[in-house]
């Protein structure tokens, strides 16, 4: 339990130490933190109980794309200033890191093994994006054509 509390805490600064690296808002910080330890234990949660970095950065980019469109809504701020800090636990600086390290050591099967790690990853958390938004935008579009019916009733 305390290696769980650890993790989410690091988590949580590591985020808020990348968003005032790259200038984030003081008013953005504290809920850049929330999406993103929000979107590392959707991580956790399937890659323990499902099995699999691939669908656990999926799942995790799809609710920090959710969260942060939430946070931006109700802060008034764009959406990126949540999603790119939340981003940081997901990026795949580890396989990234044993890419360089094997091209290096002249061990191209290792290298293009840990690549594809690194591509699949970054994928997956394009595509986490990509369906947060189409559910934003499915949800909206769904929220104002039924408004529009209860209005002409």
């Amino acid at each position: 339990m305390l290696h769980f509390f650890i993790v989410i805490v690091g988590v949580y600064i590591a985020t808020i130490g990348f968003a005032l690296l790259i200038n984030v808002s003081p008013r953005a910080l504290n809920l850049g933190g929330v999406v993103a330890v929000s979107g590392y234990l959707v991580y956790l949660a399937y890659s323990t109980f499902v099995g699999g970095y691939v669908g656990g950065n999926v799942f995790g980019a799809f609710s920090i794309g959710i969260f942060g469109m939430m946070a931006a809504r109700y802060k008034k701020m764009p959406v990126i200033v949540f999603n790119t800090p939340a981003l940081v636990p997901l990026v795949p600086g580890g396989q990234a890191y044993q890419v360089m390290k094997y091209v290096a050591m002249n061990q191209p099967h290792m290298a293009f093994y840990y690549l594809t790690q690194v591509v699949m990853i970054a994928g997956s958390i394009a595509m986490g994006f990509l369906l947060s938004e189409l559910f934003i935008q499915l949800f909206y579009y769904t929220r104002r054509q039924i408004l529009r019916k209860l209005d002409h009733m």
